[in-house]
């Protein structure tokens, strides 16, 4: 246990002074059992690190972070571990990466029955759930998901500054008081073109290469996480790996599964199946029309997870407003329901209610029954309103 303790310490003494993610100040920290689900590499660690940090400071023997890769859990059960941790005076264990544990759900949920004054906080990757499912529904305890960086977090880190968070509701009748604001402190288009080629992922703060870095995590998505989770052949990674470069080099893209399942040598299920599982991985967002999700397989568009990937599977992907429609999804996605687009001219409609079309720039007539995300504005007016301000809804 004081090796673990020592590992907690250096880990903490070493954190370098990460931003405050935005989803800090959603979770009840006072709930006993608390799961951070996400993508490989949005920085459920250091989320994490940072909490302990924050809430409780180095050696302070309440608290211990522990990965569950450890050998140590090969030979001694979680239940027994946190016993041990609770009889010496721990409170808050914080687990990471957990769906190494084999039985790690049942003996969480066994850890509760017998120590109920106990907090654990455990982080789990995102590929091992059903995308079609609740995932309040396939995880134990009070859950919520951790993404990558939002535009207003990477502008946060590059220039400190505080810089409000905005929901829809609040940009749709508002947008032009708050982007006066927000252009009073800092103009997000001065940010844009390096968020969207390496702003999502939390490594861009490290001195390597970033898309050699972000290719090495795709690859580990699907050569650690689908393969163990998923339990897929890894004689089947090739297809998989295949049909995620096309998917990148034509997305945003309606996909043709007959013509995909002939380039990849695969049936038309299968295809439909990994393209289920590059969306579970948060590589890829399918988008169905409203109310057809529930009878089609196929989905009406497919897109990239975010635009970093396109830059890291394609040196040159497609641009905006390809682009930048793809930057909207990543970040309206978080919160709300978004579906693709029904009519011709219109790329989403949000929460069954307002339609959108994404715009390189400003021009021609725009039509009072829906709204219009501008890439090159500063400001808007009425129903068009400067795409980047989207980003600052987490």
């Amino acid at each position: 246990m004081e090796a673990l303790y020592r590992t907690h310490d250096y880990l903490l003494r070493n954190l370098s002074n990460p931003i405050q993610r935005s989803l800090f100040g959603e979770i009840d920290f006072s709930a006993p059992l608390i799961g951070i689900y996400g993508c490989r590499g949005v920085g459920k660690t250091t989320f994490l690190l940072d909490y302990a940090a924050r809430t409780f400071g180095s050696l302070n023997r309440k608290c211990l972070y522990v990965n569950l890769n450890n050998f140590l859990f090969t030979s001694e059960t979680l239940v027994d571990f946190a016993k041990t941790f609770y009889d010496h005076g721990g409170r808050h264990l914080l687990l990471d990466q957990i769906y190494k544990y084999p039985s790690w759900h049942e003996d969480l949920l066994a850890c509760m029955h017998l120590m109920p004054d106990l907090q654990i906080i455990y982080t789990t990757s995102i590929v091992q759930y059903d995308s079609a499912l609740p995932i309040e529904e396939q995880l134990p305890g009070t859950v919520y998901r951790l993404d990558g960086f939002s535009l207003r977090e990477f502008i946060q880190l590059k220039t400190g500054l505080n810089l409000p968070q905005v929901t829809l509701e609040e940009i749709l009748k508002d947008h032009e008081t708050i982007s006066r604001e927000i252009m009073g402190m800092v103009n997000p288009l001065n940010y844009l073109a390096d968020y969207t080629h390496h702003g999502y992922y939390p490594f861009f703060l490290e001195d390597r290469n970033y898309s050699e870095n972000l290719l090495k995590n795709i690859n580990m998505m699907l050569e650690v996480d689908v393969s163990f989770l998923r339990n897929l052949d890894q004689r089947l990674l090739p297809k998989l790996r295949r049909l995620l470069y096309e998917l990148g080099r034509t997305a945003p893209t309606s996909p043709n599964i007959s013509q995909l399942s002939q380039m990849i040598s695969a049936s038309r299920a299968t295809i439909s199946n990994y393209m289920h599982i590059l969306s579970d991985a948060g590589l890829v967002t399918q988008l169905y029309r409203v109310g057809s999700e529930a009878t089609t397989r196929k989905p009406a568009m497919c897109y990239l997870q975010n635009t970093n990937i396109g830059y890291a599977l394609v040196p040159e992907p497609v641009t905006s407003p390809e682009l930048y429609s793809t930057f909207f999804l990543t970040h309206l996605h978080h919160a709300h329901q978004v579906n693709a687009g029904g009519r011709a001219q219109v790329h989403f409609v949000l929460d069954e209610t307002y339609e959108f079309r994404i715009d390189k720039e400003l021009g021609g007539r725009y039509r009072p029954d829906r709204y219009y995300a501008v890439q090159g504005i500063p400001m808007g007016h009425d129903n068009v309103i400067p795409l980047w301000l989207f980003g600052f809804i987490y």
